[in-house]
């Protein structure tokens, strides 16, 4: 499926053949987050031209990354979604977000700030070594969306609406709180009393929150 041969007997150079053009990897990011429709995809990636989109979804259904199965009656849907090999990119691109997020501060202009990425963002701000084994649920209101984080004896699981039984609900209500939080540039207290944040259940477990999320 390669457009592009880099003619070397590496493991990196055969990654980037299949995953190296321009947006596969955001491709791959939002189907980290479950099956999507093209309409799903489209919304989570703005700027992406069609036929770009159209192109690298053909890409990693050839490469064996994806796979696309018809919904079944009422939905009458197409969906993709990411094959075993192509969810074992998981990891990588943890390392590469939070690589990157080194060098974020305040969005650029034209930014958008989509659920997908803000999904991408808790999964590379996650500390497993800090949850040692726990089970905790959050739901995380930010506004247009809202994300649901189910930590399971130590292991993450992001998904999109609301939790079905969360330990803790964090609502935002003006400025970047969460960001604030899991940078570690303002404080649960802090957020608390300033109203940016509000919260269902034990305020406590927003200490518990910044502790597992922090970049």
């Amino acid at each position: 499926m390669a457009t592009r041969e880099y003619r070397q007997f590496c493991g990196l150079a055969r990654a980037m053949e299949m995953v190296g053009e321009r947006w596969a990897m955001l491709i791959v990011r939002d189907l980290l987050n479950g099956p999507q429709r093209y309409t799903d995809l489209r919304r989570g990636l703005p700027a992406i031209p069609t036929n770009i989109l159209s192109t690298r979804l053909k890409q990693l259904e050839e490469a064996g990354l994806a796979t696309r199965r018809a919904l079944p009656h009422p939905e009458r849907a197409v969906v993709y979604e990411l094959t075993e090999y192509g969810r074992d990119l998981e990891p990588a691109l943890v390392a590469l977000g939070r690589w990157g997020a080194r060098t974020m501060a305040e969005p650029r202009p034209g930014e958008a700030i989509t659920a997908e990425a803000v999904a991408m963002s808790f999964r590379t701000a996650y500390r497993p070594e800090s949850a040692a084994g726990a089970t905790i649920g959050f739901e995380v209101r930010m506004g247009e969306f809202t994300i649901r984080l189910q930590i399971t004896d130590g292991a993450l699981t992001v998904g999109f609406g609301t939790h079905p039984d969360p330990d803790l609900v964090v609502e935002r209500l003006s400025g970047h709180p969460v960001r604030e939080l899991m940078s570690g540039s303002r404080t649960p207290t802090e957020v608390l009393a300033d109203g940016s944040v509000r919260v269902e259940g034990d305020p406590a477990l927003l200490d518990r929150f910044a502790e597992l999320f922090r970049f």
